[in-house]
């Protein structure tokens, strides 16, 4: 959630921010009534209680004689109280979803627009140029008896498939080598719960514009997690932490469930949008003046690992309006696909701020001593779905794959053969 405070001293930057989202600026103006109104609603209520608890004291002094009518005064009044209260909760309860409505405050310098208005903000490496006509990444997978789609399918249904043999043990390398270079840069490494409570999910921000993504277990209510970031997010709720000796970074390791709605026809084919998938997913708490430093650290970790593949990439501002509602700023790195001519996402790193760690009660104490709340940021580490860029930017023209030489002490070989 937003910060009120700053809400209520800049509403021009608020509703500018949802214009660079391509959101309704008309929901800062219900916000702030319904803020108003929540304050009015709770100034009422406090009245109220001290004129209550006042003729309390009145009563105890009072003769006999007096007693009967300020009794009957004092019911009054009691009944007054509990419907000044009745309106002070129905007042929070639309305090609140007026300000879940509205989603993080777009970081200056982020470009406006949708899906296709980011800034290219750097290119690294060169696209291979091959003197044979290269394959996909699934039809080098099955020729290579990595990647089973059929059976997948046969199994779980669409957009399921299982890695076999070398296939598995890339996947396993990935995570590895993500997971060795996380805790050398000071993360702790973490398994975490992949079903998570509603109160869990929804702090994260992925039950407003997301919710058709997320696959939801009614019986049980909890919800499968489409990226370790959800228990990661959740792991501290509630508390409040001791950043005086630095952020608190931890490493997810997961499998991840996304429902991938209304992407029907869009990379349908092979392992780019799959309904599960395992990722290591990098997860930062701090204090808000050090998360743009921290977000640049997480980039840069990025950058380390997609080197180690040694594949070309690019890296990306993402535009506002193709943010979630929890980042104020987002920087993907896209990986080369030759067969598709164009780069696809393999990494993305957002900054939440304050947005996450205010929905979950996350603070922490300032050189004051004083509770404020925390800066949440995360970033991809390694998937599944890097295992696309890797097999076509290293097929050979013999149909095998070059495995990265970072990748060879895990998986056994240097070459994938057919």
């Amino acid at each position: 959630m937003i910060d009120l405070r700053f809400l209520r001293e800049n509403p021009e930057a608020v509703r500018a921010s949802q214009r660079t989202r391509g959101e309704d600026p008309a929901l800062v103006d219900a916000l702030l009534e319904a803020d108003a109104a929540r304050r009015a609603a709770v100034a009422t209520a406090d009245n109220l209680r001290a004129e209550h608890k006042a003729m309390g004291k009145v009563i105890g002094k009072a003769s006999k004689e007096e007693r009967p009518a300020l009794l009957a005064a004092a019911t009054d009044m009691s009944a007054k109280v509990k419907e000044a209260e009745l309106a002070e909760g129905a007042a929070d309860a639309e305090l609140d979803a007026a300000q879940r409505a509205i989603s993080n405050i777009v970081q200056d310098g982020a470009p406006a627009g949708g899906e296709d208005d980011y800034v290219v903000l750097e290119t690294v490496g060169t696209p291979p140029v091959f003197d044979f006509e290269p394959k996909d990444h699934l039809e080098l997978g099955e020729s290579l008896h990595i990647i089973d789609m059929e059976r997948g399918a046969k199994v779980s249904g669409s957009r399921f498939y299982f890695l076999t043999g070398y296939g598995a043990l890339l996947q396993m390398g990935l995570l590895q080598l993500a997971a060795q270079k996380a805790v050398a840069n000071g993360f702790t490494m973490m398994i975490p719960p992949v079903l998570v409570r509603p109160e869990i999910m929804a702090g994260t921000g992925f039950l407003g514009q997301h919710s058709a993504e997320v696959y939801h277990l009614e019986e049980d209510d909890l919800y499968l997690v489409g990226t370790s970031e959800v228990p990661l997010a959740g792991y501290h709720s509630g508390e409040i932490l001791d950043l005086g000796a630095g952020p608190k970074r931890y490493a997810g390791w997961s499998s991840c469930f996304r429902r991938e709605a209304g992407s029907y026809g869009k990379d349908t084919r092979g392992i780019i949008r799959v309904h599960q998938f395992d990722k290591v997913e990098m997860f930062v708490y701090t204090t808000p003046d050090q998360a743009d430093a921290e977000h640049q650290r997480l980039l840069a970790w990025e950058r380390e690992m997609l080197a180690a593949i040694e594949v070309p990439y690019r890296v990306i501002d993402v535009a506002g309006g193709d943010l979630g509602s929890s980042a104020a700023r987002k920087f993907d790195c896209e990986a080369w696909v030759p067969t598709q001519q164009t780069y696809r996402e393999l990494t993305s790193t957002s900054n939440c701020t304050t947005f996450q760690a205010r929905r979950l009660s996350v603070r922490y104490r300032d050189e004051n001593g004083k509770a404020q709340v925390a800066a949440t940021l995360n970033g991809t580490l390694a998937t599944t779905r890097w295992i696309v860029a890797i097999l076509e930017n290293h097929q050979q023209a013999d149909g095998s794959v070059r495995v990265p030489e970072a990748l060879v002490p895990f998986v056994g070989t240097e070459v994938l053969k057919p």
